[in-house]
């Protein structure tokens, strides 16, 4: 019997054997999956792993390495390019970097799916990116009050803060160090969702890297290096 039918993404893909290629996908009904696609690379393939192509998908196997039985393109999509790509490629690596193979996460998927629509319709990058860390952040339970600090008082728009991994948010009480702090005002715009500051937009790249950081560990994002060796940043910023 086949085995039914999952929507998918492709995440990463790598050449394996003679014209296979081992596959991490993002399904909807089984989280992260890692699987043998046969044929990816041969010149008889029907269908190639490419990224950012609503799939559907089906698969056999108990191990955590499963075997690819059917894949068909499962819509519409557009190809993303330059800044966009390399934005896609962040988040597929985040996603293969923190998810735990098998566990299935359908929130995020549906936000994932959100978030390269918003990135092929044109809309600004970095509230995109910046919205889907915090959701990726929030559904591993990695997440924090953006609207008060680790003591449980209010945040203060008046105020800088710092984040902790092990405290969280806390007031900024060194005034020499008032350049490293985060404005309460850009914490508040960011838990109500309002991009139209640049000081909010800094301040959340800066505490997502933070937060983040703590999870990713010391190996780089290539993504991060592609994106900086394509196209440097006036400020020397990325993703």
């Amino acid at each position: 019997m086949q085995p039914s039918l999952s929507p998918a993404y492709v995440l990463h893909s790598r050449p394996y054997r003679d014209s296979s290629a081992l596959v991490d996908l993002l399904t909807l009904h089984q989280g992260l999956q890692r699987v043998v696609w046969r044929g990816a690379r041969g010149q008889r393939r029907k269908l190639a792993p490419q990224p950012f192509v609503p799939l559907l998908v089906g698969m056999i196997g108990r191990s955590e390495l499963k075997t690819l039985t059917q894949a068909e393109v499962a819509g519409g999509f557009a190809l993303l390019q330059g800044e966009l790509l390399f934005s896609g490629l962040y988040l597929n690596e985040l996603l293969v970097r923190l998810l735990r193979p098998g566990d299935a996460q359908p929130l995020l998927f549906a936000g994932y799916q959100q978030a390269l629509e918003q990135l092929a319709q044109g809309a600004a990058v970095e509230p995109i990116l910046r919205r889907f860390e915090w959701q990726l952040l929030d559904i591993l339970g990695y997440g924090f009050s953006l609207t008060e600090d680790a003591s449980g008082r209010p945040i203060d728009a008046q105020q800088r803060y710092v984040w902790h991994t092990t405290d969280g948010l806390q007031p900024l009480s060194d005034p020499l160090l008032i350049d490293g702090g985060l404005p309460g005002s850009a914490l508040l715009a960011m838990a109500a969702d309002d991009w139209q500051q640049a000081d909010t937009l800094r301040a959340a790249k800066r505490l997502m890297r933070q937060a983040l950081g703590a999870h990713l560990g010391d190996r780089p994002l290539v993504s991060r290096q592609l994106f900086i060796r394509q196209s440097p940043p006036p400020e020397g910023d990325e993703q």
